[in-house]
């Protein structure tokens, strides 16, 4: 992103009149199926009585998305500490409605304080699929990001700019499989073996994996067995609107 498009962002987002819609947020854990708990929760944007996040994002604009990003981080920290989440939160973000890291940053240091929120249990997690073509302006937001204390994500790691080439520039904390490399991995060899690499790599690179999309126990026990810990999916736990799942709700067991 160049300086141009970084002053028109900073327009944008300062000068865009307030957003003629209103939203809120379910949540999805990310249990640890070693140490039997909850990682994080995931924010998931929402209507307002619980509508599909479709009904919300479709209304995103040019004009628009820069406000709606900011606003996304004031209201899914809000929720989270009303709900007295104790996990971490998974905050998703738009990389291509970042102009300044440092400046766009501060709105969310700002909901932390103002709601109690630990800046440390903070997790920001690319928009799934959102494309960026600049890698090397992704791994400069996350970079900023990590500097001032959050956890960073990957989304859909092995599927179009999630790959190699960009922890080859930057390290995040946390890599979340592409689904189409989970999907019946109990019955396919290739699946399993380039998830064995995969976890290898993050291994040295200090890096920990998210498995996303189990949709069976098989599954499930063929990626702990690959050494994944953990794991995000409707076969532990489905979002629960402006609610947040306790642990005595997983099925450890499957």
């Amino acid at each position: 992103m160049n300086s141009t498009d970084k002053r028109a962002g900073c327009a944008l987002c300062i000068d865009a009149p307030p957003l003629d819609f209103e939203f809120s947020y379910a949540f999805q854990p990310i249990v640890d199926v070693h140490a039997r708990r909850i990682f994080a929760h995931e924010g998931l944007v929402r209507g307002t009585a619980g509508e599909p996040a479709g009904s919300v994002l479709s209304r995103i604009t040019p004009a628009n998305r820069y406000a709606f990003d900011q606003a996304c981080r004031d209201k899914v920290i809000q929720t989270a500490s009303r709900l007295q989440m104790r996990s971490h939160l998974s905050i998703n973000f738009m990389p291509n409605a970042i102009y300044r890291p440092e400046l766009c940053i501060r709105s969310t240091l700002r909901a932390a304080h103002r709601h109690g929120f630990p800046v440390e249990r903070i997790i920001f997690e690319t928009v799934e699929g959102e494309q960026v073509s600049d890698g090397n302006w992704l791994a400069e937001i996350l970079s900023e990001y990590r500097r001032i204390g959050f956890k960073t994500a990957i989304d859909d790691f092995g599927a179009g700019f999630a790959g190699l080439n960009l922890l080859a520039d930057f390290q995040p904390d946390i890599v979340k499989l592409d689904v189409a490399l989970i999907r019946a991995i109990d019955q396919s060899r290739p699946r399993r073996a380039i998830v064995a690499g995969v976890v290898a790599m993050c291994r040295q690179l200090d890096i920990e994996v998210i498995a996303e999309g189990i949709e069976t126990a098989d599954e499930a026990r063929c990626l702990a067995d690959l050494g994944i810990a953990l794991m995000q999916s409707y076969w532990f736990a489905r979002p629960q609107f402006e609610r947040i799942t306790h642990e005595d709700e997983i099925p450890w067991a499957a």
